[in-house]
């Protein structure tokens, strides 16, 4: 192999600095740290790169020199121009420490202050989600020391036992209720959880109480996306990801990237959703449960399907349903509660969807039953409809849609009615079946009562349904 000659062409903007930009190329060719090493020495007939440089590398403790960047980009399949001007933007990173960023990837290693994740979550900032994740997928810059772990007082006990357990109810809740209606009631639990930092001192019971709060604040991003308010939902995702990696929960830290990557699929960039998934899925590894693996696969396939990756989306959808198979005995994290096998099964229904297979998509759907709650039952429903538009049987389709208009009304969700929004135009396309005339007249005049999109992190601010 020779490293690559300039190419004569002008080089595409780049706008990251070398360490995201090589994690990125590098997981968008299913490689290992150890394997770019091991491909970098026998390219370059030097055996002087290790995983442990590649890693540096990424974190942007160190940056390539000339020579590594032409065999970088030989193993990476990439312009070396791209790589220089990565260097150059990470050099001028360096050069402007006069005037640090709000944020960089070792912040996310630093025990948040409650100051710091009371900005992050109500206000919006220059932080990049991606930035952070490469950030913990490369992993702290070196081993934390150990902690001094503290028995916690019985009065922290029972704080952070009430904590948990009003976690729960709120998990109860939005089963039922709407991100527009609940977005408000969780954004007070978030601030309260920052809160209660400030009283459980050093050692475990600071680790359970930032645990705690990355819980609950994966539970305000999905929240704030049903509610229609994506800057919110990043904003809840951000102080997740600092809680987890502080916490050194890395279950937590690749289930809040999961969720991070759905809210960019749902955003409209596929591409992106699909290296959030994989980052999350490879930061994990073996580490995964599962049924964390099994949902991070699931993740994989929808963003590659949206993207059209058939082959990627295949493969993925069958290691997952071997991860959920694997019997393994092992105890799966309380945030999984809702992930079960009909779960699953509707999960790959709507990947099929995505990949245009509606026959089998059906087969899957109909195999998982109805879901619950009305945002569940909404959202379920609208699948299927689409899949009846795809095969021809339109007029199931309208019975279908009509009741997902119905309890996408009651469930007060800005998910279940975009999902709605999108199927509309295209079953009235058959407005001459008396079925779906029906739906037009249930509909007509009332699609006003849909929830809309808007910010929902305060009682103010929140779009009311109706």
């Amino acid at each position: 192999m020779t490293a690559p000659a300039a190419s004569n062409e002008p080089p595409a903007p780049v706008t990251e600095p070398i360490g995201p930009l090589l994690t990125t190329l590098r997981l968008a060719r299913g490689l290992s740290q150890l394997r770019v090493a091991e491909q970098l020495c026998a390219a370059a007939g030097v055996a002087t790169v290790s995983r442990h440089e590649v890693s540096r590398w990424e974190r942007g403790e160190r940056v390539p020199g000339t020579f590594w960047l032409g065999w970088l980009a030989a193993v990476l399949e990439a312009p070396v121009e791209e790589l220089e001007q990565a260097v150059a933007l990470t050099r001028a990173g360096e050069q402007r420490s006069a005037h640090p960023a709000e944020w960089t990837p070792e912040l996310l290693w630093h025990p948040p202050t409650a100051t710091e994740l009371r900005r992050a979550l109500d206000r919006d900032g220059a932080q990049d989600l991606r930035t952070m994740a490469h950030a913990w997928l490369a992993g702290p810059p070196e081993q934390p020391r150990e902690t001094l772990t503290l028995v916690p007082s019985p009065t922290t006990t029972h704080l952070l036992d009430a904590r948990t357990q009003r976690l729960a109810e709120l998990r109860r809740m939005d089963d039922l209720v709407g991100g527009v209606d609940l977005a408000p009631l969780v954004h007070q639990e978030v601030h309260e959880s920052i809160s209660v930092l400030t009283t459980v001192g050093n050692g475990q019971p600071r680790r359970r109480a930032l645990s705690l709060l990355g819980e609950y604040a994966q539970l305000a991003g999905w929240v704030f996306a049903d509610a229609g308010d994506p800057g919110a939902a990043r904003r809840a995702y951000r102080v997740a990801l600092r809680a987890a990696a502080a916490a050194a929960d890395r279950l937590l830290a690749g289930y809040v990237l999961a969720g991070l990557s759905h809210l960019t699929l749902e955003d409209g960039d596929p591409q992106e959703a699909l290296l959030l998934a994989r980052t999350a899925q490879t930061g994990l590894g073996a580490d995964a449960t599962a049924l964390t693996r099994a949902l991070l696969l699931h993740r994989v396939a929808l963003a590659a399907a949206r993207s059209g990756d058939r082959r990627g989306a295949h493969s993925a959808l069958r290691a997952a349903d071997r991860a959920a198979r694997s019997g393994t005995s092992e105890p799966e994290p309380t945030w999984l509660y809702w992930l079960d096998q009909a779960e699953l099964t509707a999960m790959t229904g709507r990947a099929l969807m995505a990949l245009g297979r509606p026959l089998r998509a059906l087969d899957q759907l109909t195999a998982a039953g109805g879901r619950r709650g009305p945002r569940g039952a909404a959202l379920y429903e609208c699948w299927m409809a689409r899949g009846y538009l795809q095969v021809g049987e339109y007029e199931q389709a309208g019975r279908l849609a009509r009741r997902a208009f119905r309890n996408a009304v009651t469930a007060g969700s800005h998910r279940a009615a975009a999902l709605l929004r999108r199927l509309h135009p295209m079953l009235l396309r058959h407005r001459d079946l008396p079925t779906v005339r029906a739906y037009e007249r249930v509909t007509e005049g009332y699609h006003g009562l849909l929830p809309s999109a808007g910010p929902a992190s305060s009682g103010e601010e929140a779009n009311p349904v109706g």
